[in-house]
């Protein structure tokens, strides 16, 4: 699908990225990927925001609902997605070099909270001449951003679409990633000077997260027992299944992914909370001004459906649909036929401009 992927270099001496934490940055680069047009009259921007461990391509990792004929279509609209600071793929990160030692940052990279992410994002946005975003979207990480930009500049989006998230992370999602950093520290080469440090720690972490993404329900489908073939190791260690399912996602992801990015990223989930600095939770909520549509997973463990509908009460004029899956937190991005047919009417996506100024 014709896209683009390009560099998005911050340079500002005089008016750098204050952060919440008070560090100054002067200097930072985005990778972001555009699809379609901007219209004349820059009604028709969709910004998508994407989660923990994805790229700036939604039509890669979300291919049901962007791309040509999809609900997201870049025929009719102008989609934009930025990486995270703090990711592997083309945005600052903990592999770049620390401008006073000339050295990659590794483990003393900026603390960017969700807040920081969303401010660092807004230099773009002005670059690209957009005043307007028609639909914001984005599930658990990303959806945290997306309630962050909106209660930050209420008027800037007319919808948005929240997808398993939350107002702030909370004590059991900070204690999943906290367990997923301690796996991450145990591995002595994450604290070395090796650009690969800790790569087999995250295998372990990965496979602590994956806990919190899918569901009971989920493994016993996708990974059921046969006893009649299961092969005991002389170790007693179970082979197949999700025994095997476990380390393969850990390989998986030390394929793509670095632990140091991950890591940082951890922690900046953990940061997530509307309210600080704003009056409370309920206070910050209420700012928000956008037409909202709050989609939660009747399985999701890491963000439980309480946390949405606590979402859809607080924010104005706020609706709430739930997805049924067996599949947990992953839901928001296999479950393609429920999110069509909760978006699709929400959206009105048919119509050449789906959001009246």
């Amino acid at each position: 699908m014709p896209h683009l992927t390009k560099r998005f270099d911050f340079d500002n001496q005089q008016h750098p990225l204050v952060m919440e934490n008070g560090m100054a940055l002067s200097r930072y680069h985005l990778a972001y990927t555009t699809y379609g047009n901007l219209s004349p009259s820059g009604d028709n921007v969709v910004w998508i925001f994407h989660a923990l461990t994805a790229n700036s391509e939604p039509h890669d990792w979300w291919s049901g609902l962007v791309g040509e004929g999809r609900l997201i279509d870049p025929s009719k609209y102008f989609i934009v997605c930025v990486n995270t600071p703090g990711s592997c793929y083309g945005s600052y990160s903990p592999m770049d070099n620390n401008p006073e030692t000339g050295t990659p940052w590794f483990n003393d990279f900026p603390f960017f909270t969700t807040r920081d992410l969303i401010r660092s994002y807004q230099p773009l946005r002005k670059a690209l001449g957009i005043t307007s975003i028609a639909l914001g979207i984005g599930g658990s990480m990303g959806g945290q951003q997306l309630l962050e930009w909106a209660v930050e500049e209420p008027n800037l989006f007319k919808r948005i679409v929240p997808i398993a998230t939350n107002a702030f992370h909370s004590p059991w999602g900070i204690a999943f990633n906290t367990a997923q950093r301690m796996a991450i520290e145990a591995d002595q080469s994450f604290f070395s000077k090796s650009e690969n440090g800790g790569q087999k720690g995250m295998e372990a972490a990965r496979a602590i997260a994956l806990l919190s993404y899918r569901s009971y329900d989920g493994y016993g489908i996708t990974q059921q027992r046969n006893d009649s073939q299961q092969h005991i190791t002389m170790s007693g260690e179970s082979q197949g299944g999700a025994a095997s399912y476990q380390r393969y996602q850990g390989t998986k992801i030390s394929r793509r992914f670095n632990a140091r990015c991950y890591y940082a990223l951890t922690k900046t989930m953990d940061s997530h909370h509307v309210g600080r600095q704003r009056g409370g939770v309920e206070s910050a909520l209420q700012r928000i001004t956008a037409k909202t549509l709050v989609v939660g997973i009747d399985s999701d463990v890491l963000y439980p459906i309480e946390e949405q509908r606590f979402l859809a009460q607080h924010i104005p004029g706020a609706e709430l649909s739930v997805l049924q899956s067996n599949f947990g937190h992953d839901g928001f991005l296999l479950e393609y036929p429920q999110l069509e047919k909760v978006l699709g009417p929400f959206l009105a996506l048919s119509a050449p401009a789906f959001i009246t100024p």
